[in-house]
């Protein structure tokens, strides 16, 4: 790839800082609204379980799109943290199920308030059909990267 002269051409360039920026902004929102233990990069496994508590951990890495290698790190954050706890499966001692606490259930309404305004504000001025599109632009990238890194 040739590097552009406008850095603002670059793909890659507008994705990371996308993602940078974005990142930045929902982070100091969560801690103005009294959430700062919520780390952005819990929102896939929160999600998860506000979905479906008590899954295993490789069923919860799969739907939060984490490699396992990330998941123990996570966890463990996570845990330390207050937002959830590990208990063993019953049907399967090798294994373990990923509970919410009272903490992580109970901050769902508010964390989740957070992320629409985070949203509102990051896309203000995008048309609707313009976020639809950019959503299944992305999906795409998330595919192509996987592919490739799976290859």
């Amino acid at each position: 790839m040739t590097i552009p002269e406008n850095l603002t051409d670059c793909p890659y360039y507008l994705i990371t800082r996308a993602s940078l920026m974005s990142t930045a902004y929902l982070k100091r929102e969560l801690a103005e609204a009294g959430v700062a233990q919520v780390r952005p990069a819990y929102l896939g496994v929160l999600m998860s379980l506000w979905r479906e508590d008590g899954l295993k951990v490789v069923d919860l890495g799969r739907r939060a799109g984490l490699e396992p290698s990330t998941m123990t790190g996570m966890l463990d954050r996570m845990e330390r943290d207050g937002l959830l706890a590990r208990h063993p499966d019953p049907e399967d001692r090798r294994a373990q199920r990923i509970m919410l606490t009272d903490e992580g259930r109970s901050m769902q309404k508010q964390v989740e308030d957070v992320v629409d305004r985070t949203l509102v504000g990051i896309l203000d001025g995008v048309a609707k059909r313009d976020i639809e599109l950019l959503k299944k632009t992305l999906r795409q990238v998330l595919d192509n990267t996987h592919r490739s890194v799976k290859s």
